[in-house]
């Protein structure tokens, strides 16, 4: 079976958005519980040097839709860190974020191969293929963000164990 460029983001994408959603449903739920205002949240962080769980599922969105957005049009720029997200419109994003990814077919996303895509970063630009882009930049940031996400609302007493954030396997089917 050859391994296609959509198998190796749009669907790894969909898994670990579905479990996004999850913990972030979780959370929900726990916070209710316990009566903490979800909207604290937000601004919630693991170290103070690092980005709140707001960024966290902006970075999420960006480093999926957006990665694969920006090969489509050959640019990609890093997410604002300053956009006004409460808890459910953070539920929402993901919501949005899936949506658009379903949407993208594997012939289209296979078809982004071997186009030039721009990073850029204030003033530098760093010339990426679509391969090296997806999988050594958006890729990694994406795991990356997901798990700080994740990581956030375990340290702040959500009850989530590891099936929480690998989501739906992908079992062989008999």
């Amino acid at each position: 079976m050859a391994f296609s460029l959509y198998d190796a983001t749009v669907a790894n994408y969909l898994q670990t958005l579905d479990a996004v959603s999850g913990f972030l449903e979780r959370g929900l739920v726990h916070f209710r519980e316990k009566n903490i205002d979800p909207d604290t949240m937000v601004e919630a962080r693991l170290a103070p040097d690092m980005l709140p769980l707001r960024f966290q599922i902006i970075s999420v969105a960006q480093h999926s839709r957006g990665a694969i957005e920006g090969v489509q049009s050959g640019e990609f720029r890093p997410p604002a860190s300053k956009t006004p997200y409460d808890y459910a419109g953070l539920q929402g994003l993901v919501a949005q974020t899936r949506e658009a990814l379903e949407g993208w077919t594997p012939e289209a996303v296979n078809a982004l191969g071997g186009r030039d895509v721009v990073f850029h970063l204030g003033d530098h630009k760093l010339p990426f293929s679509a391969e090296g882009f997806l999988m050594s930049f958006s890729l990694p940031n994406f795991y990356f963000h997901a798990t700080t996400a994740y990581d956030i609302l375990r340290t702040n007493g959500v009850p989530l164990g590891k099936r929480d954030f690998m989501g739906r396997l992908k079992m062989k089917k008999s």
